[in-house]
């Protein structure tokens, strides 16, 4: 059972509905997550806008769903291993490719790099070297990919922690985890 109240999106104020019926929009049902966020309008316009901002990226939504697992792991966060590994499929990976980035490796030398540095700026709080960053460039990311990775693990941490702290119910179908941390 969730920490926090899961927010009903037809019984709610106007300002939470409009955001949910969004998201129920963009998803064909409103994730549980979203419902737990909602208890604050400010910080579910942040998740919310934070999704649709980087979902414009240029990194897109492959990899981008490929971080989000191995940071979901690395934070023993099974709603979102779970949420992300779906989302991957529908972004293209394959199953096998959704599993090797759980264990934060791919098998394309661009996407290792990817995550590589995702995880690094995860196990280290963000203390990463220009040789970190510039290990990306040589794999053919730019500035502004860059700047969009390290914003996706941004997002993830934010979305792993209300999901641990909170306790939300997953609503994806389950992806064990691999790491216990």
């Amino acid at each position: 059972m969730s920490h926090v109240p899961l927010i009903d999106r037809v019984a709610t104020s106007p300002e939470r509905q409009a955001l949910l019926d969004d998201i129920h929009a963009a998803f064909g049902a409103t994730p549980n997550m979203f419902r737990a966020v909602a208890n604050s309008p400010a910080a579910l316009q942040s998740m919310w806008g934070s999704f649709g901002a980087l979902g414009t990226g240029v990194i897109g939504a492959r990899l981008g769903e490929q971080i989000a697992v191995a940071v979901a792991d690395r934070n023993s966060c099974s709603y979102c291993l779970s949420a992300h590994t779906a989302l991957g499929r529908k972004a293209g990976a394959t199953a096998e490719e959704m599993s090797a980035a759980q264990a934060g490796l791919s098998n394309d030398p661009k996407t290792q790099a990817a995550l590589r540095f995702a995880l690094k700026l995860v196990n280290e709080r963000g203390q990463v070297s220009e040789a970190d960053v510039q290990a990306l460039r040589d794999a053919g990311f730019t500035d502004e990919a860059i700047v969009e990775i390290l914003a996706h693990v941004a997002l993830n941490l934010f979305t792993n922690y209300v999901n641990v702290a909170f306790a939300v119910p997953v609503d994806f179908p389950t992806v064990k985890l691999r790491s216990a941390n």
